[in-house]
């Protein structure tokens, strides 16, 4: 199945992210939700108010979001977060 956001929302697939960006490790028990993931997919840049907005990102970014930012979604049994643009902290560079 094929998911295309609307507006500024984000597809993201969260990736479990099992050392911090300083490289320590943590045990499973003190992890939470995911911070971390990729871009799947993105809308066309067009605000509810039909403004257009530079989108930041891309298919395939890897990105850091805020923690209760986006709502859940199961598609082909697989969990995505979809969310607006805006609770995207930044991008991850390689």
């Amino acid at each position: 199945m094929k998911i295309i956001p609307l507006f500024d929302r984000v597809l993201i697939l969260p990736t479990p992210e099992k050392e911090t960006l300083s490289g320590l490790t943590l045990p499973s028990t003190s992890a939470e939700k995911p911070f971390f993931g990729k871009v799947v997919a993105v809308g066309n840049g067009t605000t509810t108010d039909g403004k257009k907005e530079t989108l930041q990102v891309k298919e395939g970014d890897k990105i850091l979001y805020s923690k209760y930012g986006g709502s859940p979604v199961v598609i082909d049994k697989q969990e995505y977060i979809i969310m607006r643009q805006a609770d995207i902290l930044a991008k991850i560079g390689e």
